[in-house]
């Protein structure tokens, strides 16, 4: 039996994927509101087939329960898939996985072999620097305690299908036990399972956010540098690029590709993260303070590119709220940080859409004050520009509206 401490995109799709594949699952959730819309069939955000699974194995194989007493007892496995969000100068901020680690410590009554699963992202060490020793200062009832990591390789829009048809599987453990029990919970994917140290786990989860990141970037750059020089067709170029057969039909063209730079929780969180611990650590790599710096202006750059020109009493079309389409994940969205560059330039007069994430956009950024409409025909028909932001497929109709400027900021018309 299985503990999933968290809901979000990670936890749900765990325990979802773990009862799928015919374990009892318990999901802990300190979140009432997001417990209370899961008993009821439906799913608290954006995420294709999600629905369908959680309704086939809600109280059967998957039970959404309040009382951790009854789900540690039961469970052989613990899998803590909470927030580690940004902490103090980037850093992974820990509280919660810690308080949900206490909560099983505290929960548990018998002397059975448990063992504890990181699958939020962590910074390479923390297992084995702050988790182990944490778990292990807990005195006798640690001696049956194992401490592992199983860093997710999850693509908002595509979380279900990421993990039954998963690339790779890493078990991060140090200990023969721990790596036995989850061998054998992961068995039957038959899917390339890895086994190696708790850093090394770690650190696969960052080489991978971290690479993603620098190359859009690096993209980024490259695209001010193409515009710089003037007379150079950056899409093209971009598409042409990605011809070369070393890409090897690998599906990465869309982070060497231009646009608003990254976003969401993964990348952001990640990278600065990962730079924050080499620091702290006495080495500053430079290539990832860069990338960061990049993302961070790039906002600026595009919002002084659509306003090039404008009046500030001139009306703003945005189309595209979420970070990426498929998605109604606002986290980070590139669109935010436009939209505050323009407002904090003057221009206040800002009309946005987008097909599902309007409702989160204003949950999650309640000050920023702009007209939410219904459809591209509105925001058309109220701007005097036009900026794609988000490259949602249904946008690229927006050139057959009339003749007012179009701002491709991310170069897919």
């Amino acid at each position: 039996m299985v503990t999933v401490f968290g809901l979000g995109f990670v936890g749900l799709t765990t325990a979802l994927g773990f009862a799928h594949l015919g374990h009892k699952v318990y999901g802990v959730d300190v979140d009432e509101k997001r417990k209370n819309i899961l008993r009821n069939g439906q799913i608290p955000f954006f995420e294709p087939y999600m629905e369908e699974v959680l309704n086939k194995h809600l109280n059967s194989n998957f039970i959404i329960t309040d009382d951790v007493e009854e789900a540690i007892r039961n469970s052989e496995y613990v899998f803590y898939c909470v927030g580690t969000p940004y902490g103090e100068m980037g850093s992974a901020d820990l509280t919660y996985l810690f308080s949900a680690i206490d909560t099983t410590v505290n929960a548990i009554k018998d002397d059975k072999f448990r063992v504890l699963v990181t699958k939020s992202t962590i910074p390479p060490a923390t297992t084995a620097e702050k988790i182990y020793p944490y778990v292990k200062a807990k005195g006798k009832i640690a001696d049956n305690i194992g401490v592992a990591n199983n860093p997710e390789f999850l693509r908002e829009g595509h979380c279900w299908k990421d993990f039954i048809e998963a690339d790779r599987i890493i078990l991060g453990c140090n200990d023969e036990r721990s790596k036995e029990m989850l061998l054998d919970l992961y068995r039957d994917m038959n899917i390339p399972i890895k086994c190696v140290s708790h850093s090394t786990g770690e650190f696969i989860k960052y080489l991978s956010n971290t690479l993603l990141a620098t190359l859009i970037s690096y993209s980024n750059e490259m695209a001010q540098v193409a515009d710089c020089i003037g007379g150079i067709e950056i899409a093209e170029a971009f598409k042409i690029l990605h011809m070369d057969k070393r890409w090897n039909d690998c599906n990465m063209t869309s982070y060497a590709y231009p646009g608003c730079g990254y976003g969401g929780y993964c990348l952001p969180k990640d990278t600065s993260a990962l730079y924050s611990q080499a620091k702290a650590k006495g080495f500053e790599p430079k290539i990832l303070k860069n990338v960061i710096d990049t993302n961070d202006n790039i906002s600026k750059t595009i919002a002084k590119k659509i306003t090039n020109g404008l009046d500030r009493d001139k009306a703003v079309g945005v189309l595209g709220l979420s970070f990426k389409p498929g998605s109604d994940d606002v986290r980070d969205t590139p669109a935010a940080k436009i939209i505050n560059a323009m407002v904090e330039d003057g221009y206040n007069n800002i009309y946005a859409y987008d097909p599902i994430a309007i409702k989160e956009f204003k949950e999650k950024y309640p000050d920023i004050i702009i007209n939410y409409c219904e459809s591209i025909d509105e925001v058309h028909d109220n701007s005097d520009v036009i900026a794609v932001v988000t490259a949602w497929e249904e946008f690229k109709k927006v050139k057959e509206f009339g003749n007012k400027k179009i701002i491709d900021c991310r170069y897919m018309l």
